[in-house]
């Protein structure tokens, strides 16, 4: 009985976990999604990524600096109807030039809200999950110490057990990282350590290995296909005393 029991719980589980993905993917491929969102997917890989990264429906999550919201669309989707994602933004100037994408979105999917302020106003240990998707390099680069107070300020957002994936173009060693816009793995991984999180996985789906780490992202011989690490990293349930 208890061996027909765990098989039981095991095919249920299974099931559940394969409808999710199903589901996902039909969403994806809506018509609501815009031609240019849907054909970023080739590239980005949203549905293997969140499944990685570990994000399920009823989700509280915060999208970090996402700008006009590609990925927060997603997450919506992702989350579904008992979920809430905060597609957020700095206030500052750059913000205002996607103000209309952002509203076209939250028109479009009640559970999307337009968040434009300090990750520090979010209440402490509200949030599931928390992304942030080729962007944390320019952060980082601008200032290291801007970056620890970012990932504190996601750390404290998130709930004891929660999880922060970063994305990033992978950048090397002993190259102008700053001008080429990409940040290496190790200095990813050690600005997270230093704010308190746990490394429990990488992932290889966004790896490219037709890119040298020579060429900006936007460079048109990329295609938009830089080579990207994966990083998802957990809040400890216990928190360590030193940071």
């Amino acid at each position: 009985m208890i061996q027909f029991l765990g098989f039981f719980f095991f095919f249920t589980t299974a099931l559940t976990f394969a409808q999710t993905s199903i589901d996902l993917e039909e969403a994806l491929s809506s018509p609501s999604r815009s031609v240019a969102d849907r054909d970023r997917d080739k590239n980005r890989k949203p549905s293997a990524v969140l499944r990685f990264l570990g994000v399920e429906p009823g989700h509280n999550v915060l999208d970090v600096i996402a700008m006009g919201g590609w990925y927060s669309e997603v997450l919506s989707l992702a989350t579904g109807p008992s979920g809430k994602v905060y597609m957020h933004n700095n206030p500052i100037s750059i913000t205002e030039g996607t103000s209309g994408e952002r509203a076209e979105r939250v028109s479009r999917l009640d559970n999307l809200v337009d968040y434009v302020g300090r990750i520090g106003n979010i209440p402490g240990s509200s949030i599931d999950f928390a992304i942030t998707a080729l962007n944390f390099h320019d952060v980082y680069n601008r200032s290291s110490e801007e970056a620890h107070t970012l990932l504190m300020e996601i750390y404290n957002a998130l709930k004891p057990g929660g999880v922060l994936g970063i994305i990033d173009h992978k950048g090397s060693e002993g190259r102008d990282n700053v001008a080429l816009h990409r940040i290496t793995f190790e200095d990813a991984v050690d600005a997270s350590l230093q704010a308190g999180f746990v490394l429990t996985g990488t992932s290889h789906i966004l790896e490219n290995p037709n890119d040298d780490h020579v060429l900006p992202p936007f460079d048109s011989g990329l295609d938009r296909n830089t080579d990207r690490f994966i990083l998802r990293l957990k809040k400890p349930i216990q928190p360590a005393l030193f940071r």
